[in-house]
């Protein structure tokens, strides 16, 4: 008698729930890895997070396939980067159909400029980290407001460890000597980091992995390293190696490793998450420019 009458208890329970938690977690689209694991870091098991650009994706040249237009218009949520970064996005909502509310996570970042465009790479900043959890965990309260606690206690607990780690990345490049905190990337991805926390870095390529650098602009570079002395150089995953391999051999900068810029990696890969790519990152500056 008592075992039907928790059953009966349950299924008044199921009767009452929300239609959210009854259909399950909330369907939230992400543009590219890194906006997935913040979601992922907010939403916790309320959410069931897509990402479109995938691990090691190039978010700046991705053709989006026709799978990608179904999961937008299966979404209840899509979270972007803004600043120009996913200028493929538009046509893929419009072939969508999907009529899911849309978040900026930049929003209320001041962004850089290059020229007349926006440097999109906010992310590379932890301060501005925190201004895209904010902003996901307030779309996600929008979205599923029974969750909403649960939502805002992830999104600080989560902002604690990024405070935790822009403390790690400022004491990592205290100890760099000032005259080494200069280093060659592939792309501009970094500007970011570099005014946060004073590494200066110099690209080749400007903000987009689509654009070419011209023959006068890696010359300039290679006479750069050469008169300012510049020790290291660096890949990176979501690149092409072989301009940055040119450089060095020309110059006798040593490859110093690769940095995450534009991607994290698999779950077998050394940086799965944000916090574990930009501790890789600084581990990797430090090490060759430590010295």
């Amino acid at each position: 008698m008592r075992r039907l009458q928790f059953r009966i208890f349950c299924l008044a329970m199921l009767a009452f729930a929300s239609p959210v938690q009854a259909a399950g977690a909330l369907e939230v689209v992400a543009s590219f890895s890194i906006i997935g694991d913040f979601v992922k870091n907010v939403g916790g098991d309320r959410v069931n997070v897509t990402t479109l650009v995938g691990p090691n994706g190039d978010v700046h040249v991705y053709a989006p396939a026709p799978a990608d237009a179904k999961k937008i218009a299966d979404a209840k949520l899509l979270v972007i980067n803004g600043l120009g970064l996913e200028g493929w996005l538009p046509r893929l909502l419009q072939s969508s159909g999907g009529k899911a509310p849309i978040t900026v996570a930049t929003n209320g970042v001041a962004p850089l400029r290059l020229g007349s465009d926006a440097d999109p790479h906010a992310w590379q900043s932890v301060a501005n980290a925190k201004i895209y959890v904010a902003n996901i965990s307030d779309a996600l309260v929008a979205a599923d407001p029974r969750d909403a606690a649960a939502f805002r206690a992830n999104a600080a607990r989560y902002a604690a460890e990024l405070d935790a780690l822009e403390a790690e990345v400022r004491a990592a490049v205290a100890q760099i000597r000032p005259e080494h905190r200069k280093v060659i990337s592939t792309h501009d991805a970094f500007g970011y980091f570099a005014s946060s926390y004073g590494i200066d870095f110099i690209a080749p390529s400007g903000v987009s992995t689509e654009a070419e650098p011209s023959a006068r602009d890696v010359a300039k570079i290679i006479s750069q390293i050469k008169s300012a002395k510049i020790p290291a150089v660096f890949l990176e995953n979501s690149g092409d190696p072989r301009l940055v391999s040119r450089i060095a051999a020309e110059t006798g900068a040593k490859v110093g490793g690769t940095l995450f810029s534009d991607a994290l990696t698999d779950e077998k890969g050394p940086c799965p998450t944000y916090i574990e790519m930009v501790r890789h990152n600084i581990r990797t500056l430090t090490s060759a420019l430590g010295n």
